[in-house]
């Protein structure tokens, strides 16, 4: 919840001109508050940056006061929209069904739905990381066809290691990502090749290592896109990779 008018502007154009130097194989959105989604439609349109929202609705119309329907947000060009984020969970109480339904209402209006799972630091102390983040996939996949599942992008943000400065190392996201691979593998040949992202504390300093790891994909980042020179050197770093690679 960041954001006005004024220095959303300044960002958008900085991120969308920086965005056009980047090699083809990367790919970048952002995913803004619902009232600035026309601002960024305005800036973004016919730039390389996609744009999206944040959270969408579980119902499509109806006596819902507050909420977002995502064919509101397909009005405005959206393409992307982040649903179960670690704090629409912890604050919102929003449950793994619940996550389920929004992603299937994100599809059916046409847009990326980036599903989120994590765990917190006592789950990971615990020994719960694969159960936990596990259970939170399995969710969304089992109300989903092989066909709808291999449209959707998985972002993996440990609770622990957001805004906390903590991040965690190239090798345990790897782990964890190999293991949410192995389990989207195991509903279809498609959607093994849905894109993994991580989401613990992305920042220029370790973006290129943590893109290095062969089932991240990318990064959803947080602090670090309120800062055009931060979000843009991420952007370069999977630029790099892909270009290594």
């Amino acid at each position: 919840m960041h954001g006005r008018l004024a220095g959303n502007a300044v960002l958008l154009q900085a991120v969308a001109q920086g965005a056009g130097a980047l090699p083809d194989s990367v790919q970048v959105g952002v995913c803004v508050p619902g009232p600035y989604l026309a601002q960024a439609q305005a800036l973004l349109e016919g730039s390389r940056v996609a744009w999206g929202v944040q959270d969408v609705s579980a119902f499509t119309s109806g006596a819902y006061t507050g909420e977002t329907a995502a064919p509101m947000a397909v009005d405005f060009a959206a393409t992307l929209a982040i649903v179960g984020h670690s704090e629409r969970r912890a604050y919102h109480r929003e449950s793994s069904e619940l996550v389920a339904v929004k992603t299937q209402r994100a599809l059916e209006a046409g847009l990326t739905p980036i599903v989120c799972v994590g765990e917190t630091l006592e789950e990971r102390e615990a020994g719960e990381t694969e159960q936990v983040v596990g259970a939170q996939l399995d969710e969304v996949l089992a109300k989903l066809s092989p066909e709808e599942a291999a449209r959707i992008v998985v972002a993996y943000e440990p609770v622990w290691a957001i805004g906390t400065g903590k991040s965690a190392t190239s090798q345990q996201a790897q782990d964890v990502h190999a293991f949410l691979r192995a389990r989207l593998a195991a509903k279809g040949a498609a959607v093994a090749d849905v894109p993994l992202l991580y989401g613990g504390s992305v920042k220029p300093e370790n973006a290129e290592e943590l893109f290095r790891q062969p089932d991240i994909d990318g990064g959803l980042i947080g602090g670090a896109s309120l800062k055009d020179q931060d979000f843009l050197a991420i952007c370069k770093a999977a630029g790099a990779v892909s270009v290594t690679q």
